[in-house]
């Protein structure tokens, strides 16, 4: 995520080749972006893949919610039982919490505490351009799956109704897998939630 003042926040670099690492840099590269944070919003395999490359590539310290950390010390034995080679990530700089803000640019992005997917599954909120940068939080018409060691499936329908669902409902959601969608229409249309907003 950039702004105009082209200083950019890399989330969940997913990039497990060369070429995708090859994608990731060449982009920043073309847009003339400086990187200033690596940002974790939970650490499942699929999110941290490229934190390693991208921390030593950038220079920059990682950044997750304490609750996450064991799995991402679990990476190497997850890597082995799905028959992949990832490399280990680097430990975290820093830990965010529920309350902090990510400043860069002219950008400000809130935090929520949002587990159920996983033990400290966070949410990126920009309230001055209405999105939500959600991790495995929710879908268009799904949430995120619950049983992934951590998980919990009250505890993840628990974080989307108490905070998010009080956003409003022209907030877009950013998911992780698949295409954007709006609080509003996650309210009305998806079959895990319709009838528990408050």
């Amino acid at each position: 995520m950039y702004d105009e003042t082209r200083e950019c926040v890399i989330i969940d670099p997913g990039c497990s080749s060369k070429s995708e690492q090859e994608e990731i840099t060449a982009f920043i590269k073309e847009e003339g972006l400086k990187p200033v944070k690596l940002l974790n919003t939970h650490c499942h395999i699929d999110h941290v893949f490229g934190n390693s490359f991208i921390a030593k590539k950038y220079n920059l310290g990682l950044e997750i919610h304490k609750d996450d950390l064991q799995t991402l010390r679990s990476l190497p034995q997850v890597s082995h039982l799905y028959g992949l080679n990832a490399e280990e990530s680097v430990e975290p700089s820093n830990f965010l919490s529920e309350g902090e803000q990510i400043k860069f640019g002219h950008s400000v992005l809130d935090i929520l505490f949002t587990p159920g997917h996983s033990p400290g599954s966070i949410c990126f909120v920009s309230r001055n351009d209405k999105f939500v940068i959600g991790g495995d939080v929710l879908f268009y018409g799904s949430i995120g799956r619950t049983d992934l060691p951590g998980g919990d499936h009250e505890t993840l329908l628990a974080s989307i109704r108490e905070k998010l669902f009080v956003l409003d409902d022209d907030f877009t959601v950013f998911s992780g897998h698949g295409q954007d969608t709006t609080i509003g229409f996650e309210k009305e249309n998806n079959p895990f939630l319709v009838g528990i907003a408050k």
